[in-house]
């Protein structure tokens, strides 16, 4: 998910996201630890596009 993506999203949207986003990120790392997965870059692009989404979240707040 890009930063442009990210800013579209209203504040209900990012927050939801947040939370999909948080679980996709677990799941895949519990997968991971039990068998390697395929694509193990997964994980880090996962853990960036959570920090985007907390980035911007955060940004919000503080213009608010």
């Amino acid at each position: 998910m890009k930063n442009k993506e990210v800013k579209e999203l209203t504040d209900k949207e990012l927050v939801e996201r947040i939370g999909t986003e948080r679980a996709n990120l677990s799941k895949m790392k519990l997968n991971h630890a039990i068998s390697p997965i395929d694509n193990p870059c997964q994980i880090r692009e996962a853990r960036k596009t959570v920090a985007r989404l907390l980035t911007e979240k955060r940004r919000r707040e503080m213009n608010k």
